[in-house]
């Protein structure tokens, strides 16, 4: 596995050209792919990290506190997403690319593997029941497919009338699905990467402190060519984020290069050994 870069090891240059840029307390820029204001707390700790899985580097990309995101990752690619900053919920949701009709199901998901939380070995199940994304990954307990996707609508309703222009991961979801031809009748629930989202014995539950850190990482295999989008949520009103929303760091691997590598490597060590 390869070691965690700090705050100041650049990532490799990305694949897809991004737009605009975030201010850093430390005086950089990170990519985002629409113009964000947020700058976390002066004193933040960061780990970049890196991929939960070898292979070739194929994306690597910087998202800013508050920023959407999007890419398709294809068949038998892995994406890790690392919490930068630490207990910084990554909200997500996924459509298979050739037929974004076909979408990402919480209801097939948790029926099939008869389980409320998202672990490694989940398979994340289409609208149709078919496989889109395997957890192979995953360094925290459990990742939430409950706590939904915060708006502008749903603050008003939580925390009152002076939150109502608050940017809410909806927004967000909006204007990263615009890129792709989606609108409103296209999102649905979604993965919540490491948010706290508790289920009680009582069947209760609420958004709590995380219990992520930071660098820490989840990786998704893709089962079909699969369009991504995340949310790098805004919420200030829960402590969702820990009252500081964060960069994350997606990192898209080919893993099939590794084994390529692996199987070349053993098979000189044998002729080697002949």
């Amino acid at each position: 596995m390869a070691t965690s870069q700090t705050e100041d090891t650049a990532p490799a240059e990305a694949v897809e050209t991004v737009v605009n840029t975030c201010p850093t307390t430390s005086g950089g820029t990170i990519a985002s792919t629409v113009p964000v204001g947020a700058v976390y707390a002066e004193g933040s700790a960061l780990d970049w990290g890196a991929s939960l899985v070898e292979g070739t580097v194929v994306l690597d990309e910087r998202v800013a506190p508050n920023a959407p995101w999007s890419a398709v990752v294809k068949q038998g690619h892995v994406l890790t997403i690392v919490d930068v900053g630490g207990n910084q919920s990554a909200d997500c949701l996924l459509y298979d690319a050739a037929d974004p009709e076909e979408r990402y199901s919480v209801p097939d998901t948790l029926a099939w593997q008869g389980n409320a939380y998202v672990r490694t070995g989940t398979v994340l199940r289409s609208n149709e029941g078919r496989p889109l994304m395997t957890v192979v990954a995953n360094e925290i307990d459990r990742q939430d497919t409950i706590g939904g996707a915060c708006g502008k609508e749903s603050n008003t309703l939580r925390y009152g009338h002076h939150v109502m222009f608050h940017h809410g991961c909806r927004e967000n979801f909006l204007a990263e699905a615009s890129r792709h031809g989606l609108g409103v009748r296209d999102l649905v629930s979604n993965l919540n990467w490491f948010m706290n989202v508790p289920v009680e014995a009582d069947g209760a539950l609420g958004i709590v402190d995380g219990m992520s850190a930071p660098g820490r990482r989840v990786a998704v295999r893709a089962e079909t060519d699969v369009l991504v989008l995340v949310s790098n949520c805004p919420q200030m009103n829960n402590p969702c984020n820990d009252f500081n929303p964060t960069p994350l760091r997606m990192l898209v691997v080919d893993p099939s290069s590794a084994a390529t590598s692996h199987d070349a490597n053993s098979q000189s060590s044998s002729e080697d050994a002949a």
